[in-house]
């Protein structure tokens, strides 16, 4: 049953979930980048600091699983997969939460005025946010696949 899991550790559906996180993650911290401004709110800072651990995170678990793909050699230790799914949680969570934090602050100061954030910037801000959500939701979905994927080994 373990080997049918979608999504799960070492399979196809995996890998295309950890491209579409370093995807997203990167287009969040190139659209965050794009503004010297960002440095000025504790929010985008905690955006680009998360966005700087999920990338290298993605990147580690898609070469594992395009290894497993490739050579067909599934990932079946517990250990290894309880760590990368407590590391799939924990990050969802970070994620989450700067993504969270960086919309919240791009609608106030989107609401207070022009003065604090011209809309230009703040629409970059917006894109971030939003592909930062994108990529909650894909490390989200993978860390659910191998938690479901856990208990049969």
């Amino acid at each position: 049953m373990d080997d049918h899991v979608p999504g799960s550790m070492g399979t196809t559906a995996s890998f295309s979930l950890r491209l579409g996180q370093i995807i997203f993650s990167s287009a969040s911290l190139f659209f965050m980048s794009l503004s010297v401004q960002f440095y000025s709110y504790t929010a985008f800072c905690y955006l680009v600091t998360i966005m700087g651990l999920a990338i290298p995170w993605s990147f580690t678990l898609a070469i594992v699983d395009g290894y497993s793909v490739l050579f067909k050699c599934h990932i079946r230790q517990p250990g290894i997969l309880l760590i990368v799914t407590i590391g799939d949680w924990v990050l969802s969570i970070l994620m989450l939460a700067a993504a969270c934090s960086t919309a919240s602050v791009v609608d106030l100061l989107l609401h207070a005025g022009g003065s604090y954030c011209p809309p230009r910037v703040c629409s970059r801000y917006q894109i971030s946010a939003a592909m930062a959500f994108l990529s909650w939701f894909l490390s989200m979905v993978s860390s659910l696949f191998n938690l479901w994927l856990l208990p049969s080994l």
